[in-house]
């Protein structure tokens, strides 16, 4: 038998809602797990590589390098090690942590803000894909978090050290955000494609953006940029974030016309395994959304009133949250479980037989947990200990109230990431 991927999940699988709930999350997590997805979608026989059933004759190319970045991509790269083996020239990944592979280097890098670490992963990366003829294929893995990883030069690194705390303190979007970025950087927004030019490029693509705009993963290093200098300026402009040296992004076709991109996973994925569980549980579901970027708040209220006896509401997105005060520990998972807690409170009779999961995908929701979860047993172990959830949420604190109720979801970093996932079950 399988080990669950939620660590804690017989601990927190205490009634049986709990349990079926839990279940259908893990589905979730499963089916974006990094390398069981590049062994379903990418293919060798013989020189015959095939991609989503596109097909590449390898007998073509005199070297073969993969580079990548982004959460997804020390996972992703070791899988594709094991898929193309000594067929690969050289490479080099930038990740959250290193590893020893055989073929590729790897890095380990900073994020949500990029680094020294970072700028020297992104040398080597530009030197790999710079020094790359029309008779090589360069193999790029893009996932979310390489926005962040993927940085160089030094300029570019203090630059977006710079607009990233502005940022934060703007309350600006993550498209925002990304679109910036493009601006700042000689990698992104088509960059890497026009560096590896006149190379045959195969972008492999682990999207963490809602709403599957794959344009926008890791700020886009193999995509044509259709955002302008001009956009950026107005998006700097309007919050008053401080001056920055833009750069166009590459617009000319010519540059895109050997590049191949496949978004392998997205977080409609996610939903549609969870989807496919809750069914084969004996449940009704109803996907509300997997495009959800609404306000903590709003978020709650909007999978909460679709509740419905012997049902599961799925959603996926990431919620916005404008943090206005410092000190406290969570992300927006947690915050959302707090939110649910306000809910169960107001509606105490309405929701006993309901079970909240709000959880980020990539295992870390701004702290060492994924996320939590919440039914009428939380809120009467949070009542017996005197706490109270106005109070946790006006500081922020969501990690430090769920800890104490022990209702904590526990997965280590999953090496994927594809924004957050909710789930709303009520059977009598």
């Amino acid at each position: 038998m399988m080990e669950n991927l939620i660590k804690n999940f017989d601990k927190l699988a205490t009634t049986e809602n709990r349990k079926l709930a839990l279940s259908i999350a893990e589905a979730g997590l499963v089916a974006i797990n990094t390398e069981n997805v590049i062994i379903n979608s990418v293919k060798l026989q013989d020189n015959i590589l095939s991609v989503l059933g596109e097909s590449f004759d390898l007998s073509k190319f005199k070297k073969i390098k993969v580079v990548g970045f982004g959460k997804a991509s020390i996972d992703a790269a070791r899988a594709l090690e094991e898929i193309l083996g000594s067929k690969i020239t050289e490479g080099a990944v930038i990740g959250l942590h290193k590893t020893n592979l055989k073929y590729i280097e790897t890095f380990e890098g900073t994020h949500p803000k990029p680094s020294h670490a970072n700028v020297i992963a992104g040398k080597k990366i530009y030197e790999i894909v710079e020094n790359s003829s029309e008779e090589d294929l360069v193999i790029v893995l893009v996932s979310g978090g390489g926005s962040a990883l993927l940085c160089y030069s030094d300029e570019e690194c203090a630059q977006g050290i710079k607009f990233y705390d502005e940022f934060l303190k703007a309350g600006k979007t993550i498209e925002e955000l990304n679109t910036v970025r493009k601006h700042l950087s000689i990698l992104k927004g088509g960059g890497l494609a026009k560096i590896a030019f006149p190379a045959t490029v195969i972008g492999l693509v682990f999207s963490d953006i809602p709403g599957n705009h794959f344009e926008d993963v890791s700020s886009g290093p193999t995509y044509k940029d259709r955002s302008t200098v001009l956009d950026a300026e107005k998006i700097i402009n309007e919050s008053g974030l401080g001056r920055f040296d833009l750069l166009e992004t590459i617009k000319e076709d010519k540059y895109f016309e050997k590049v191949h991109n496949f978004a392998l996973v997205s977080n409609i994925t996610a939903v549609e395994a969870m989807d496919k569980k809750a069914k084969e549980l004996g449940l009704k579901t109803d996907i509300i959304s997997t495009d959800l970027y609404d306000e903590i708040s709003s978020a709650v209220k909007k999978i909460f009133s679709e509740k419905k006896e012997n049902s599961v509401i799925l959603a996926a997105g990431e919620p916005s949250i404008h943090v206005s005060v410092k000190g406290g520990k969570g992300g927006r998972n947690l915050h959302m479980g707090l939110q649910a807690i306000k809910m169960l409170t107001i509606n105490k009779k309405d929701f006993q037989d309901s079970v909240f999961i709000s959880l980020a995908s990539d295992g870390m929701d701004n702290s060492d947990v994924a996320g939590a979860v919440v039914d009428i047993s939380t809120l009467e172990k949070a009542e017996k200990l005197n706490l109270n959830a106005d109070d946790y949420l006006a500081r922020f604190d969501s990690y430090n109230f769920f800890q104490k109720t022990g209702d904590l979801i526990m997965t280590g970093p999953t090496g994927a990431n594809v924004s957050d996932l909710m789930i709303l079950l009520t059977k009598k």
